[in-house]
């Protein structure tokens, strides 16, 4: 069991990290290691507490798992509230991850090496099996936790409401703790009212957890979703990072008018400038169908393919993007991995895949795509590598835009930069304003024919140089900003 929660319990922990801090190489190392180092601490000092006394050792072992019920629900708030005081950047995340999970981390496995004490003293002369037996049931329970948290509880019931499930699960391991007299952990409980008392404590901080709701609106396994309107325009954001938007105005209005974010101005200004009047353009990452959108409705004979991973983002921008999510209903289809355009009235085609996965099996052609890809603020490693644009140039016959967030002339544009420039003869870049974490919009065009220049550009944004960088690959990757 409580390795099951344990296992939970870092897969929620990486979760609920991701609207604070975003989802990378690093964020995921760094809740790896540190939750494994608990785990590590806490059998050693548990090893210490199993040599005590009978009495002495159950009481710390019971008192353990209260202490870490009680704080494994408490940690989405710790997560926010380190966040909330300024902790920032690879430092601040580090110092969050350590001080919302490091704690619980040590105290869930305080009671292994008692209970494998008590399963070795069971089978006199057997030592050998009986330990190999706890080994392997930890295992087991490790796999169980991995699966319920990705394939059960994240995805169904959200990450706060996980974490105060684990809470709730090693609460219910404490009256299972035999006392010292071997008698029933219930019955040995009841005579012991500190000990209920500690239990119904902990029970109501960790039901009080859940009263305070979710991080946010929507929640998957994949995605963390608000959606804000502020005037006229509606904001869809993902781990609290803007992801797309659009504006509410009258139905003769300008579809263009309807582009709220800047970098969507300047890909649509390039798109409606480089290609013809029916493209068959490929869109990885849906994101808010804005895009896709602005497309359809400027060119009728159209059709696009918006490959999405997350279906519940389709299902909230149907339900909260009037524009976009009308577009979905008239002319959307849910399509297969293997989808191209259908052609008729079916000129969206959308596919709930990952993007790799999508362009490593589809036999389709396109005119141009747009690479629009994230995870929390960042493209996700696999979808930035020299392997998928060699990929995107068997398949697509005209250019690449790519949106990208990252320091000016920072390692991600940088690494980009230079694999279109392998690929492509002509590739220019305009960078956004640059935000006070010191990063901007860096938008990319690649094309075999020279991009011819474009009226305007959106306020704020302008022609940048991006310097040599080192190509990623499939093999040294992006790993994240730091």
């Amino acid at each position: 069991m409580l390795s099951a929660v344990g296992l939970t319990y870092e897969i929620a922990a990486g979760r609920v990290l991701a609207p604070f801090f975003g989802t990378s190489l690093v964020t995921w190392t760094s809740v790896i290691a540190t939750i494994l180092a608990g785990f590590s601490l806490g059998s050693a000092l548990g090893g210490l507490i199993a040599e005590r006394e009978r009495a002495a050792a159950v009481r710390s072992v019971r008192l353990a798992l209260v202490a870490t019920a009680v704080l494994m629900a408490l940690s989405p708030a710790v997560l926010g509230l380190i966040y909330a005081l300024g902790a920032r950047e690879t430092g601040g995340m580090l110092l969050a991850v350590v001080v919302a999970f490091f704690p619980a981390s040590v105290l869930v496995s305080f009671p292994s090496p008692y209970l494998a004490k008590l399963a070795v003293e069971a089978r006199p002369g057997r030592e050998g099996s009986s330990l190999g037996l706890v080994l392997a049931a930890g295992s087991v329970g490790a796999i169980v936790g991995a699966i319920l948290a990705g394939f059960v509880a994240l995805p169904l019931a959200g990450s706060v409401a996980t974490f105060a499930g684990c809470a709730l699960a090693v609460l219910l391991c404490v009256p299972l703790i035999r006392g010292g007299t071997g008698g029933t952990g219930i019955g040995t409980l009841a005579r012991k009212p500190g000990v209920v008392l500690s239990v119904a404590a902990g029970g109501l901080v960790v039901l009080a957890t859940t009263a305070s709701g979710p991080l946010c609106r929507y929640e998957s396994g994949l995605s963390c979703i608000d959606v804000q309107r502020q005037g006229s325009a509606v904001y869809l954001l993902s781990d609290r990072v803007q992801q797309a938007a659009e504006r509410s105005l009258a139905e003769d209005a300008a579809p263009a008018e309807r582009l709220v974010m800047p970098y969507t101005q300047w890909i649509w200004a390039r798109m409606d400038r480089d290609l013809g009047t029916d493209p068959k353009v490929l869109f990885i990452g849906g994101g808010g169908y804005t895009l896709p959108t602005m497309l359809l409705a400027s060119r009728p004979e159209a059709e696009a393919v918006a490959v999405e991973i997350d279906p519940l983002i389709t299902r909230v921008v149907r339900d909260h993007l009037p524009w976009a999510g009308a577009t979905i209903a008239q002319v959307g289809f849910e399509a297969g991995v293997d989808a191209g355009p259908e052609g008729g009235e079916d000129r969206l085609g959308i596919v709930h895949a990952d993007g790799r996965v999508f362009l490593n099996q589809t036999d389709h052609r396109f005119d141009a795509v747009v690479m629009d890809a994230f995870s929390s603020g960042s493209v996700p490693a696999h979808l930035a590598t020299r392997e998928t644009y060699a990929r995107l140039r068997e398949m697509v016959d005209g250019p690449v835009y790519v949106n990208l967030i990252d320091a000016p002339d920072g390692p991600l544009v940088r690494g980009i930069h230079a694999i279109l420039g392998e690929l492509y003869p002509h590739v220019e870049a305009v960078q956004g304003p640059v935000s006070p974490r010191g990063r901007a919009n860096l938008l990319l065009a690649a094309s075999d024919q020279p991009l011819p220049d474009l009226d305007a550009l959106p306020e704020g944004y302008g022609a940048v140089r991006i310097g040599p960088g080192r190509a990623f690959t499939d093999d040294r990757g992006w790993v994240g900003h730091r």
